[in-house]
């Protein structure tokens, strides 16, 4: 956000685009009053009527931050004050404004919105070149250790990374303690403050739930027939399969050949509610031009609302399920969610998400890399195991099949940070390093 202010000066608005409840409005706001000398927001959401009056009249740009600055009773100082329209995706003439605005270069513009409600309310403007587009997503695990007052752990994991030196045996069993709780709660700001302020998973439950109810009101309105609801909250047990797709058509039901999947699917990833990681037929550099958008594995966006989607038959995840799943005496196989976790934090630090399947010499059998990323024009396959740590078959025979392709080779899972061979054997907490 620094670099847009700096670096374009007001000759583009800042879009920042993210799920519902993400924070987007409330970093918007934190940044307006540590940068602008006085700052306006103006909530489309529950503006009064008194805006959408001067919105009515927005071609005449004097008059419209006039009125704006009667209503809401801030004085406006050119190219010292910023104006932030949230909820954007509510008043389609003010975003196919924004160009004029640039123009005008009075002031600078932060936009805020659901990327999904956005692109369904676009029809019939024109959509403003002028934008610097963000993407927010879910606190990552560093954001997480600061909201708990802890600034010390995420650079020491850095230099232990860095310099491939391990943590030791206890020291493991605590930082993995503590980044279970950080699965438990996830990275909804609205969740993390709950437990803030009471220190009670049962409380932070109910306001997950309360979240997807919020995401499931977005899912009916996007698709009132309700498919993409049912693809969302499938999402555990479909995993739970440990399956080499996700398999929509069986969800979906009888009629999904009448589908237009290829929207309905656009339209989930719009929602940054979930994560998508797409097959990729030839592993090599340039995923996506070998990536199959029929075939994917779907995971959701925040770990900690997968937990409650898990366990979404119970009224409220009771806290001894909480507790069994931070100390790790759940029962249950917990494989798939650590592989939704690890989805979540290569895709906040930036990786766009492949996997890869092919058949054991047999045939009865398939290989399967979990995920690909790639750096440095090769490619870094990455295997996940919750447990069984010891043979990482797979990933050996990836590596075979594609030698000239790689670069590095990771197995995440649950013990301390070693090096086997050419396989660097990383903690789960530290996937987000990589």
């Amino acid at each position: 956000m620094l670099h847009w202010k700096h670096s374009k000066n007001g000759k583009s608005a800042l879009l920042i685009k993210g799920a519902r409840r993400v924070g987007k409005s409330t970093i918007a706001e934190a940044f307006a009053k540590n940068e602008y000398t006085s700052y306006l927001v103006v909530n489309f959401d529950n503006a009064p009527q008194a805006v959408w009056e001067a919105v009515a009249n927005i071609a005449d740009l004097d008059n419209f931050f006039f009125q704006l600055q009667f209503i809401y009773q801030v004085r406006l100082i050119e190219r010292k004050s910023v104006v932030i329209f949230d909820e954007i995706q509510k008043a389609p003439a003010v975003r196919q404004a924004i160009k004029y605005m640039v123009q005008d270069h009075r002031y600078d513009y932060i936009e805020t919105g659901s990327l999904l409600s956005i692109k369904k309310n676009v029809k019939n403007i024109t959509i403003p070149s002028e934008e610097t587009r963000l993407t927010m997503y879910p606190l990552d695990y560093e954001e997480f250790r600061w909201a708990l007052g802890d600034e010390v752990t995420i650079p020491l994991m850095k230099e232990a990374l860095n310099k491939r030196r391990s943590l030791g045996d206890q020291v493991n069993r605590k930082l993995l303690q503590d980044f279970r709780l950080y699965m438990l709660i996830g990275g909804m700001p609205q969740a993390l403050n709950t437990y803030l302020e009471t220190n009670n998973l049962q409380e932070v439950d109910q306001t997950k739930r309360e979240i997807i109810e919020l995401y499931a009101d977005d899912f009916r309105k996007i698709d009132p027939s309700g498919r993409a609801l049912r693809l969302f909250m499938a999402i555990p047990s479909e995993l739970a399969k440990n399956s080499s797709r996700y398999q929509a058509m069986s969800i979906i039901g009888r009629k999904a050949e009448n589908v237009d999947m290829n929207q309905l699917l656009e339209d989930m990833e719009d929602s940054l509610c979930v994560n998508f990681v797409y097959y990729v037929n030839a592993p090599s550099v340039g995923l996506a031009l070998h990536k199959n958008k029929d075939r994917y594995k779907l995971f959701v966006g925040d770990t900690g609302l997968f937990i409650t989607l898990a366990f979404w038959d119970k009224d409220v995840t009771e806290n001894v399920i909480y507790q069994k799943l931070l100390f790790g005496k759940l029962s249950a196989d917990l494989g798939y969610v650590y592989e939704n976790v690890v989805a979540q934090m290569l895709t906040v630090a930036g990786n766009k998400l492949y996997y890869h399947t092919w058949p054991t010499p047999n045939g009865k059998h398939n290989y399967e890399i979990d995920f690909i990323i790639s750096r440095r024009n090769k490619l870094c396959p990455i295997e996940v195991k919750s447990s069984g740590y010891k043979v990482h078959r797979s990933l050996d025979q990836f590596c075979e099949k594609y030698s000239s392709e790689i670069l590095y080779r990771y197995l995440i899972y649950t013990k301390d940070l070693r090096q086997d061979g050419d396989v660097m054997m990383v903690p789960v907490y530290m996937t987000g390093l990589l």
